[in-house]
């Protein structure tokens, strides 16, 4: 899997506490290994948000992303509050 940055994820991350880094670096781990894994609550977006999906970092911190050819390559977009990211 080809693993791409947005530069207002990159902004985002950057301004998340340090342990909120560090879970989202586990889940980011755990994603590259197998996208499905059921902890990461991989699903759909609906509405303005249908081409993209969201995994769960902790109860309420989301990363938005883009898959492409069945996870072949993934564009993190965004990560934050469940408020920040939708």
């Amino acid at each position: 899997m080809d693993l791409f940055l947005h530069k207002l994820f990159k902004k985002q991350y950057s301004k998340l506490t340090p342990k909120i880094r560090h879970k989202a670096d586990i889940t980011i781990a755990t994603f590259l290994i197998n996208p499905k894994e059921p902890s990461l609550k991989n699903h759909a977006l609906k509405g303005g948000m249908i081409s993209e999906r969201s995994i769960s970092v902790t109860g309420d911190i989301r990363i938005v992303f883009k898959e492409y050819s069945n996870y072949k390559q993934v564009r993190m977009l965004r990560i934050g509050t469940h408020n920040q990211v939708y």
